[in-house]
């Protein structure tokens, strides 16, 4: 491309509508954007400068508040609502709340306290409408697993369950610090595929556990794996009860009613706190402890008692504490943010993460101090509270008022519920958590997603909770990293009649360019990859230079669209440079086509573009690159036969 007219035909079309190889940012101008991008996508607080500075620090206030959004807006349109909602999720919270705790090895009023303050809390700092906050399955037996290990409910249970709180306080400051700083993108490692997965080999464990309270068993291994379940549940199979089946398929009637008569839901949502009064009822009229049904026990009256003294944050136990708060507080924010922003989609409205994460964190917080354990925004309570036709956040309030009456008043009453009875609220709803079909459709889209939903799956019902967690995070990482370390580069091809190039294995139909190798790189280019790229882009060259000589032509440029490479590092610059050199020796040229600013500026500075392929090879459009290749190669073959002559 070297002759003088044809240097001043593209400084002339650089400059008309070419790319801008003169824009630079301050290096303070380019950390703020990139840091921006990383941990503020959404801008929260965009339109803030032109603010005066009271409006300003009231909306900021109102960000960490959404409270002080829609208070002031809400009236009793709304109210009679989120009334019936309310009354309808604390029908459910109660006899979930007993059911959970008794799986995590709690007391059953500790259930019943998670339920009453952080729904409060909730209320005031939470962004999503439909979410309905309480304790959950998965992450009470994820606790109790790892908790256990140090610690045994039977030999020690004051001191468990203050570890119960003090996990929860971790999980609490480890949540309300990843959304202060905005660190959600550390949630984001847990794929929909892990937690399909995680979720579906949780609910199987749960389920084989409740076999001790559905069949009216009086001994059962603590352990969570599923050959200790299996061969508990044969030890002791003479043990049984007919009164779960009933109990069971109560509640999957319920459940089929909602299915065919939608408006019916309500049935649904209070067929568990009915299992829970019929059976209290028939076993105060049968004495059925007398008969060995097994029962709750006492439950005390009263509000939460301060817990902030049993917080221990000393001596040999602080590690386990750690560890539980922070594995069950990702899983906890995991469960709770996909289930606010699933129900929010349907609605079109939005939720911040950032700020779901301040409101579980706050919510823990406090709950440890009031005897609490973990709580987050659990998908069956949730989806009750969205069907019953929530407005705001209020519902939660409301569920709060009811437990509290619950507390005050009737909590003695659920001493005579049968255990039957809670593990068969529990097995009907880890039934729906098992979800088939979600595994078949992920085995037909997407194998490796399927993979990593089976590691967690199998790695939990086998091993451990931890195990099978840490090891499908781990697949989804390094699927991550593959994906880094080996990007896919295609070779484009002109849509005839266009101006638009295509991969020419996706449409088949796309023509090369005669002569003319063009490239279409998609990823960054860092020091993960530069080799790689560096050996792909000069196979490909080797390819086309074979297809080439097979028509009787040489392949004389290459041109590479970096439309899709958003940052390069200066291994990336290296390799680039190492590329030209090959090429140069073979007397093919190269071209960039669209680099976007961020890799402009540092070919730029790094001198690569000025004293290696110089200004005239880098081109607006892949269309630029071609024609600018063309009129080179006709100038030198005019050139050659010229002296010819």
């Amino acid at each position: 491309m070297g002759t003088a007219s044809g240097d001043d035909d593209r400084h002339v079309m650089h400059h008309g509508g070419g790319v801008n190889l003169s824009a630079r940012r301050p290096f303070s101008e380019a950390l703020r954007s990139g840091l921006a991008e990383t941990f503020f996508p959404d801008d929260p607080f965009r339109g803030f400068g032109a603010l005066p500075p009271k409006a300003r620090a009231w909306g900021a206030l109102k960000y960490f508040v959404p409270a002080l959004e829609w208070v002031p807006q809400y009236g009793f349109d709304k109210f009679k609502f989120d009334l019936l909602a309310g009354i309808t999720i604390a029908s459910l919270a109660i006899p979930q709340g007993i059911s959970y705790a008794r799986l995590a090895n709690l007391p059953p009023i500790i259930g019943l306290y998670s339920s009453f303050v952080p729904p409060l809390l909730y209320a005031v700092f939470g962004s999503s409408n439909n979410l309905a906050v309480g304790t959950v399955a998965a992450a009470s037996l994820l606790l109790a697993s790892i908790i256990e290990d140090e610690v045994s409910p039977e030999d020690d249970p004051e001191l468990y369950l203050h570890l119960f709180y003090t996990a929860a306080f971790f999980t609490g400051i480890f949540q309300t610090a990843l959304g202060v700083f905005r660190l959600g993108l550390i949630v984001d490692f847990l794929s929909r595929s892990t937690i399909t997965g995680f979720m579906g080999g949780t609910a199987m464990i749960i389920i084989m556990q409740q076999l001790k309270g559905l069949l009216g068993m009086k001994h059962f291994t603590s352990k969570t794996d599923l050959i200790s379940v299996v061969g508990s549940i044969f030890k002791y199979r003479h043990e049984s009860a007919i009164l779960g089946v009933c109990f069971i398929l109560f509640l999957f009637s319920s459940k089929h009613l909602k299915k065919k008569m939608p408006h019916l839901f309500w049935v649904s949502a209070i067929a568990p706190f009915m299992v829970v009064v019929i059976g209290g009822v028939f076993d105060f009229l049968v004495h059925g402890d007398e008969h060995g049904i097994p029962i709750v026990g006492d439950l005390k009256k009263g509000i939460n008692p301060i817990s902030i003294s049993q917080l221990r944050f000393n001596g040999k136990h602080v590690g386990v504490v750690v560890k539980a708060g922070l594995l069950s507080g990702i899983l906890a924010l995991a469960e709770g943010i996909a289930v606010g922003r699933s129900l929010a989609m349907i609605k079109n409205e939005q939720i911040d993460g950032n700020k779901e994460m301040i409101a579980f964190g706050m919510m823990n917080i406090v709950g440890s101090f009031t005897s609490c354990y973990l709580t987050t925004g659990p998908f069956s309570k949730s989806a009750v509270n969205f069907d019953a036709g929530c407005k705001t956040p209020m519902s939660n309030v409301v569920m709060s008022v009811c437990i509290l009456l619950v507390l005050l008043f009737l909590a003695p009453l659920f001493k005579y519920t049968p255990l039957v009875a809670l593990s068969s609220i529990i097995v009907v709803a880890m039934i729906g958590l098992i979800k088939v079909k979600e595994f078949i459709r992920l085995y037909r889209v997407d194998k490796f997603d399927f993979c990593i939903c089976m590691v967690a799956f199998v790695g939990v019902v086998f091993f451990t909770m931890v195990i099978g967690l840490s090891a499908s995070v781990g697949l989804s990482v390094l699927r991550a990293l593959l994906y880094v370390a080996r990007p896919a580069t295609v070779k484009l091809g002109n849509i005839t009649g266009t101006e638009v190039f295509r991969d020419v294995k996706q449409y088949p139909h796309a023509k090369s360019v005669p002569n003319i190798l063009v490239l279409q790189l998609g990823s960054p280019i860092y020091f993960v990859n530069a080799g790689y790229l560096r050996e792909r882009i000069l196979r490909w060259v080797e390819d086309e230079e074979h297809i080439c000589k097979g028509h009787g032509q040489d392949l004389q440029c290459l041109v590479l669209d970096l439309g899709g490479v958003t940052s390069i590092d200066n291994t990336g610059i290296g390799m680039l440079g190492e590329v030209h050199k090959g090429l140069d020796r073979k007397g093919i040229m190269i071209a960039l086509a669209n680099p976007r600013l961020q890799v402009t500026e540092k070919l730029v500075v790094s001198g690569y573009i000025k004293d290696t392929i110089g200004e005239e090879s880098v081109f607006l459009t892949i269309t630029d690159a071609i024609a600018s290749c063309r009129y080179g190669l006709q100038r030198f073959r005019g050139k050659e036969g010229g002296s010819e002559v």
